[in-house]
């Protein structure tokens, strides 16, 4: 069992993007498949799709990467952890490297980026940050 599945995702497409895959398997939840939207959505990934594996689901990451073989994420990171859970307001949102990277937020109107919680006037959990 897991403790954090979130942690584990970010993981797993970071050493891929190391080991420069095309593609990576993670197991399927909701909230990682809200994530893998809003990584497709900013352009850090290709695409993904719900793969079934006999007797579970999995998330396909198709990873993205520059003509020059270098990857389009080039840092990725857990904030809140279970043991140290980060909060904050729609008015403390931090911007991402002076809004050149993304923080993804769960909120009471769903997962989305910093930038689309601050428009909404929506605080929650950070979950990670994407640069």
């Amino acid at each position: 069992m897991i403790s954090d599945p979130i942690a584990d995702m970010l993981t797993r497409v970071r050493n891929a993007l190391k080991a420069r895959f095309q593609k990576v398997d993670v197991p399927a939840s909701k909230l990682k498949t809200e994530l893998a939207r809003i990584l497709k959505d900013e352009g850090y990934i290709l695409n993904y799709k719900i793969v079934d594996e006999g007797n579970h689901k999995a998330i396909r990451v198709y990873l993205k990467y520059t003509a020059a073989n270098q990857p389009v994420i080039s840092h990725i990171e857990r904030v809140s952890r279970p043991g140290c859970r980060v909060y904050v307001g729609s008015t403390e949102i931090p911007k991402v490297l002076g809004g050149l990277g993304v923080n993804i937020l769960t909120t009471p109107k769903g997962v989305m980026t910093g930038k689309s919680a601050r428009k909404e006037g929506v605080g929650g959990e950070l979950l990670c940050q994407i640069w």
